[in-house]
C-alpha cells in the first residue's frame, strides 16, 4: 500500500500522548494513527469498549467488593 503524508493540527497533548501510546506499542505515531483509524473503520474498537462495559456491568460487584468481609461499597467503582 502506498504511503501518504499528511498534516494535521492538534493539541499538543495529544500529540504526546500520542507518541507516547505509539512508542508503547512499538510503532511510529504514524502506524499508530492508521491502526487507530483502521480499528475505527472495522468497529474494533466499539466492540472491544462494549465487551469491557458488558464485563463490568456483569461483574461489578467484585472490584465493589472490601477486603474486611466481602462487604460491597457504592463509593468504589472500577470504571
Amino acid at each position: 500500500m502506498a504511503r501518504t503524508q499528511v498534516g494535521a493540527r492538534i493539541d499538543e497533548d495529544v500529540l504526546e500522548l500520542a507518541k507516547a501510546r505509539a512508542k508503547d506499542r512499538g510503532q511510529s505515531v504514524g502506524e499508530y494513527l492508521s491502526q487507530l483509524v483502521l480499528e475505527d473503520a472495522d468497529g474494533l474498537r466499539a466492540r472491544g469498549l462494549d465487551a469491557a462495559r458488558r464485563f463490568l456491568d456483569e461483574h461489578q460487584d467484585v472490584f465493589d467488593e472490601v477486603e474486611d468481609g466481602g462487604q460491597a461499597t457504592s463509593e468504589a467503582h472500577a470504571a
